[in-house]
């Protein structure tokens, strides 16, 4: 089911964290990043939590991955990948950037990015 932008502004006004509503404020305005304002509005419970073995079984060499959440440490990652998350753990903020990652949040890559050609998209 399709949020509208209605319904996401009303679930907007009850977050209390500044980054999270202002990323959500920013990918809703923008067709290709509607999906992302649709699941970071939705109550935090339903956020995903995903472990760099998780990124690493699906994703590709040189792919950009958006994870609509916290990005965790557990596992490993053997690819060179750029990533954009709402939070990173310490610990896989440390094990990305030792692996040569490029690490991003995706408030920063929708104001450089508005158009987002070729990200997937991990829940």
């Amino acid at each position: 089911m399709v949020k509208s932008k209605t319904k996401i502004s009303k679930q907007e006004k009850r977050k209390t964290h500044l980054e999270l509503v202002e990323t959500i404020r920013l990918a809703k305005k923008t067709k290709a990043w509607f999906a992302i304002a649709e699941a970071l509005s939705s109550p935090r419970k339903n956020h995903s939590e995903i472990n760099l073995s998780e990124i690493d079984k699906n994703s590709k060499e040189g792919e950009f991955i958006v994870v609509p959440g916290k990005v965790l440490s557990q596992g490993e990652i053997s690819k060179k990948i750029k990533i954009a998350a709402v939070n990173f753990s310490e610990r896989a903020k440390e094990k990305l950037l030792n692996s040569k990652c490029e690490v991003v949040y995706i408030s920063d890559e929708v104001k450089k990015s508005p158009e987002a050609k070729g990200i997937k998209i991990l829940k």
